[in-house]
């Protein structure tokens, strides 16, 4: 168990010794009957609430289906996520095409840019200068960076512990924008394609909302559905990694302490794994990104005894310790800020 310390240890080049016991025991072999299971189920739930919204249409107890369809849109995003790190299948042309249509058809999130941004951040977790999960923007995790804001960023980041669960709530429409933005740019892979499945989403989600609900209700659909798909989203996603520290150019080189000494796993049940899409397995998904998700609680204890052995520390929380912890952190980041004002 582990402690959140960096502390010289023996691993260098322990990777390849962990990613061999991990093969033998079949772990990386995929699941792909577990994924259509997971499809199935989101299909059925996600086509039982545009089937309620059209048999009750322009009733306001339609409000109460957008909670079950932020858990639908969030599901899908935790299954494109896995396509993405071809957890589904060895194949990247057939993870691509359901990728695009998981996430931009079904999700309205831009597959391409969604990968490319995640693999950088696997390739340097927490990494101040490469990780885009930690760049300086509304929020900011390194004191240093703290310093360096006037103004409203300023104040924003004096109060980010504070307002760290309120700012969720727009988390949804950032990434329906970035995703947008990004078919502007250059590079995009599949634009065309990604486009038009793009505009797809957007135009049937428009559509049903307005041959189903009066335009007020569309405006309170809208806020209740992406309010809560933004906070699941960050409450899902940002346990695993804020709060843990910063490499040192030595720890970064290796694969194992570079992973595993900037994750943290979230202890719990079953109902946890499906719940966070089995991103509570935080350590053993960032060593192997491409294990399939029902395989990373089996994969736990053979990583964590492995860790032991070697002297390396295994960071694991219960699941409202991890968000003090990373709470506890944003308010320390935002020290500096406070007492300037003050002063």
């Amino acid at each position: 168990m582990a402690s959140n310390s960096i502390r010289p240890s023996p691993a260098a080049n322990g990777y390849g010794d962990l990613a061999r016991e991990i093969r033998a025991l079949g772990l990386l072999d995929r699941r792909p009957w577990f994924y259509a299971g997971v499809f199935a189920v989101i299909a059925v739930v996600g086509g039982l609430v545009v089937a309620g919204m059209v048999m009750w249409s322009h009733s306001w107890a339609l409000l109460a289906l957008a909670p079950v369809l932020a858990v639908v849109s969030t599901q899908l995003g935790f299954l494109g996520h896995d396509l993405g790190h071809l957890q589904v299948t060895h194949s990247s042309r057939t993870s691509r095409r359901l990728g695009v249509v998981c996430g931009n058809l079904l999700g309205g999130l831009s597959y391409s840019w969604w990968v490319a941004k995640h693999n950088l951040h696997h390739a340097h977790p927490n990494d101040l200068d490469t990780d885009p999960d930690v760049y300086a923007g509304a929020l900011v995790f390194d004191a240093g960076q703290a310093d360096q804001r006037r103004g409203f960023l300023a104040w924003l980041t004096r109060h980010q512990a504070g307002l760290f669960f309120p700012m969720l709530l727009g988390e949804a429409f950032n990434l329906h924008v970035s995703s947008v933005r990004q078919l502007f740019k250059p590079g995009l892979r599949g634009r065309s394609s990604e486009s038009v499945l793009l505009a797809g989403h957007f135009l049937a989600y428009a559509a049903l909302l307005a041959t189903t609900l009066t335009w007020v209700q569309v405006l309170a659909f809208i806020g209740v559905h992406k309010g809560l798909q933004g906070i699941y989203l960050g409450m899902s996603f940002a346990p695993g990694h804020k709060g843990m520290p910063v490499m040192d150019a030595e720890q970064a080189v290796d694969p194992l302490l570079r992973q595993v000494l900037t994750s943290r796993n979230i202890r719990g049940s079953r109902f946890i794994d499906t719940a966070i899409g089995g991103l509570n397995y935080q350590i053993e998904h960032h060593l192997f990104p491409n294990m399939p998700r029902p395989n990373l609680r089996l994969a736990q204890p053979v990583v964590r005894d492995f860790c032991e052995r070697r002297g390396v520390g295994y960071t694991e929380a219960a699941p409202f310790a991890a968000y003090a912890i990373g709470l506890r952190h944003l308010h320390r980041v935002g020290s500096g800020l406070r007492s300037a004002a003050r002063g």
